[in-house]
């Protein structure tokens, strides 16, 4: 594979990430799903790390979704101790390193340690700019767009695309330029619903655990090829 940070191509300046095949990756070793999102966790502070060597400027991932408490109450506690993990870990070297965490999705119904480390993170790296990190957590897209509009109708606002932009969580990001999943799905499962509207997608057969440097560089060549046109014709050539 050719160095996609030495591309003649530009962007995308947000990525956003579905984080898929912890389970399968975990399973097909024999080995417990916990196992799985233990590595995904590993696999996430590659990513972040890689992104801002393609030009990336924010990377947006989803961690946990409304309908993820659904699953088996083991899996759930193994999914938040990875926050506390992850947070404990890492928060002074993504302090350090300049980049601003924000966690985008419903507080009410978080385990209140949980609530508490979320804060902390926005608190700790409010002033960081070198690069954003968002993290969609107890996040479905849908409701972030029910919550938006609850937003701006009780505030008395005008109800219109530039004003449902700014009221999402993501209002304060970047337009999303690239959105991946990893594990070979093909499908958005409720993540980033309106920011999706001209996004590019890209969807890898690598399970995420084994995410890193270069499945990121592959996914933003193929961003690099496409042919953005919003809607509007390809521009002709002679």
């Amino acid at each position: 594979m050719s160095d996609p940070a030495l591309s003649s191509g530009f962007g995308p300046r947000h990525v956003a990430i579905i984080m898929d095949g912890n389970g399968r990756w975990a399973e097909r070793r024999g080995l417990p799903r916990a196992v799985g999102h233990r590595e995904g966790v590993q696999a996430l502070k590659r990513t972040v790390q890689s992104a801002p060597k393609f030009g990336i400027q924010c990377l947006t991932v989803f961690g946990f979704s409304t309908e993820n408490w659904r699953r088996p109450a083991e899996e759930v506690s193994d999914l938040m101790g990875l926050v506390r993990a992850y947070v404990a870990s890492d928060l002074a070297r993504l302090k350090r390193e300049g980049v601003k965490v924000r966690v985008l999705g419903r507080r009410q119904g978080l385990p209140a340690d949980i609530a508490e480390i979320v804060e902390r993170a926005e608190a700790e790296t409010l002033g960081n700019d070198r690069f954003r990190l968002q993290v969609a957590f107890n996040y479905g897209g849908r409701a972030d767009i029910v919550d938006a509009a609850r937003k701006l109708v009780q505030a008395g606002d005008a109800i219109d695309e530039d004003t449902m932009d700014r009221a999402l969580s993501t209002g304060e990001g970047p337009p999303v330029d690239l959105i991946v999943r990893t594990s070979g799905e093909a499908r958005l499962s409720n993540f980033l619903l309106w920011e999706a509207a001209y996004a590019e997608f890209v969807f890898q057969d690598v399970l995420w655990p084994d995410y890193g440097e270069g499945p990121l560089g592959e996914a933003v060549e193929a961003f690099r090829r496409r042919d953005r046109r919003y809607g509007g014709r390809p521009a002709v050539t002679a």
